[in-house]
């Protein structure tokens, strides 16, 4: 087990599989950045399955027991299941779980949950036609989310969050059809504060729509409590409906930063290892590992960034206010 300067632990791993995605969201991957001429990782750049096992598994002697993939859209890369199957059977992981779009997830809902996928979160940012398609910018309607929602259902995947970014004047007067969409089916529907992430979405302070007043409009009509946090280091702020039916949560990295209790790494498409999202630089490991370092070396290098690692940008943003100007790596690259 490694913990960094300020004593947090390597407890999670975000594993970004590939850097392309069907969706061109305009807070993650606008149109006019990633357009048809947009260069993407080559395949040979890619880490191969067996490259991301073999570090998954480091990672976990580290101390990892939670292993998220992302992308991009990790349902764009071919035979997910199969990487899904190799992962889960690592000893010592406790929990194996995916982010995805769920434009791709009736196809493969069983497949993953069959291979030994746990948990899923899928993104849906508005249940309104015309915002939500202007937000995703690709012609898929929330009907397909929707069914992909359903399918990880009926595939027994469990508990499904569903994870909303509202952004101020672009899908925040759906918040409560969203809240009340979700009430009572077992989903817990998270709201997340639009966030600088990157350099290409555009970020400004006054779009941001802040936890506290997500709250307040869903409990005007829909009466909310706050709950306990389920363990150290949870993302979302929990809060439950008083009539017993469900929850939602707030991810409030712009309001109320939760630096001190990050525990998470992310691995980039490449092998590039990343201490916090909104990282500049990432540290080379695909190079050592195809170069033939033996998984203690490895893991000695994984261990001597985690040791010195010191991130808390959200706290630093919050507190001068220049989150936006710092060159970042994108969101779409390593995941949320």
């Amino acid at each position: 087990m490694v913990s960094d300067t300020l004593g947090r632990p390597l407890r999670d791993l975000r594993i970004s599989v590939t850097d392309r995605c069907n969706f061109r969201c305009v807070y993650c991957m606008p149109r006019e950045v990633f357009g048809p001429d947009y260069q993407f990782l080559e395949r040979d750049e890619l880490l191969s399955y067996e490259e991301i096992t073999r570090l998954a598994r480091i990672f976990v002697s580290l101390g990892v027991e939670k292993v998220r993939l992302t992308g991009g859209e990790p349902l764009v890369r071919r035979g997910l299941d199969v990487l899904v199957r190799e992962l889960s059977a690592i000893d010592g992981l406790k929990d194996l779980t995916l982010t995805t779009n769920g434009s791709l997830l009736r196809a493969q809902a069983k497949r993953l949950e069959a291979a030994g996928l746990q948990r899923i979160t899928v993104s849906l940012d508005s249940l309104d036609e015309a915002t939500f398609q202007a937000m995703n910018d690709a012609g898929v309607p929330v009907s397909k989310v929707l069914d992909g929602i359903a399918a990880a259902q009926e595939a027994g995947l469990a508990p499904i969050k569903v994870n909303a970014v509202v952004k101020r004047g672009v899908n925040d007067g759906g918040i409560v059809d969203l809240a009340r969409h979700f009430k009572g089916t077992g989903i817990i529907l998270r709201f997340i504060e639009f966030m600088d992430v990157g350099t290409t979405n555009g970020w400004k302070l006054d779009s941001v729509v802040t936890g506290r007043e997500i709250v307040e409009r869903i409990n005007a009509e829909m009466p909310l409590e706050p709950a306990e946090a389920n363990y150290r280091g949870e993302v979302a702020k929990r809060y439950r409906y008083r009539d017993g039916g469900g929850e939602i949560g707030l991810i409030t990295s712009i309001t109320q930063p939760f630096c001190g209790d990050c525990t998470r790494a992310r691995l980039s498409p490449e092998g590039e290892l990343y201490t916090c999202l909104f990282g500049v630089h990432g540290k080379d490991l695909r190079t050592p590992l195809r170069a033939g370092a033996s998984d203690d070396e490895i893991a000695a290098i994984i261990g001597d960034v985690w040791r010195v690692r010191s991130d808390r940008y959200s706290e630093l943003r919050t507190a001068e206010t220049d989150g936006a100007l710092r060159p970042k790596v994108e969101m779409s690259h390593i995941g949320g």
